[in-house]
């Protein structure tokens, strides 16, 4: 089998789909619907896909104080990789509705724990659709396996960033919400409104084309190393609302070869929770 590790599209995962090697996960969601996903995956999916959850396989317990997404703990994130027969000989193929937002929270999840032979299906389900591909509405059997974690990602937590000045160029904060929601404006998800000073405006949407599919290579590149501005990419913290979206332009970066940027899972819904922090609009 061939290894992908940033994105696979619907022909070539149609191709895999035979393959005992393959785990294929299903994490369509909605941040104002949470029971959406697993409707949609019972109405049809991608044949042999499990489904998972963001908010409960794919996030942590909440404190009010770590955001709406924390990052679960690594023996329970290995514990359901492990349920769902993931382990170091398997190429994961993650995908979501379309926007490869959710899909990328995956992705990036299994790096952190030493994982790279996972990718995102490029379009989603839609791209799927759209190819006219086989939809199951069977329930794979799960075939647990043991996934043993190796963490090799260094997410960035909210003291490390208190502890830095908010214009140090190696924690330079780039924000995937919508530029609206940037500005402080049209906030509907998180109790205040704002971004982390310091921050730099890139909304995940300006990745991605027409279809939802991401811009060509040489585009986005050009893109993104407008958006550094500079800065190398290992200087670079992902942020968003609840660290899911951000993970779609840490992927996109890394795509596109701009490889070692960081993430903050917490981001705004963990920063804006402690009113002595101060805020940007």
């Amino acid at each position: 089998m061939k290894n992908y590790q940033t994105l696979i599209s619907a022909a070539e995962l149609a191709a895999m789909l035979d393959d005992p090697n393959l785990v294929i996960v299903d994490v369509r969601h909605d941040l104002g619907d949470y029971g959406l996903g697993a409707r949609k995956y019972a109405e049809g999916h991608v044949p042999g896909a499990h489904f998972l959850s963001v908010e409960t396989d794919l996030a942590g317990p909440h404190t009010g104080k770590n955001g709406r997404h924390p990052l679960p703990t690594v023996e329970a994130f290995a514990a359901t990789m492990s349920s769902i027969g993931v382990d170091a000989t398997k190429q994961v193929v993650a995908y979501d509705g379309g926007t490869s937002t959710y899909a990328a929270r995956l992705w990036w999840m299994l790096r952190w724990l030493g994982h790279r032979n996972v990718a995102v299906l490029d379009g989603g389900f839609r791209a799927w659709e759209a190819a006219g591909l086989p939809v199951s509405k069977d329930t794979p059997a799960r075939k647990p396996a043991r996934f043993v974690p190796k963490v090799s990602e260094s997410p960035v937590d909210v003291e490390t960033l208190l502890q830095h000045d908010r214009d140090d160029p190696d924690f330079t904060l780039m924000d995937a919400r919508g530029a609206d929601r940037f500005r402080g404006e049209n906030e509907t998800i998180d109790p205040v409104a704002g971004h982390i000073p310091g921050s730099r405006s890139r909304p995940f949407t300006t990745n991605l084309d027409k279809d939802q599919k991401f811009k060509d290579v040489a585009t986005l590149r050009a893109e993104l190393e407008q958006a550094l501005a500079g800065r190398k990419p290992e200087q670079i913290v992902h942020s968003c609302g609840s660290g899911v979206t951000a993970c779609n332009n840490l992927l996109a970066m890394e795509h596109v070869g701009l490889k070692g940027s960081r993430l903050y899972p917490g981001s705004w819904s963990e920063w804006s929770s402690d009113p002595a922090r101060p805020i940007a609009k």
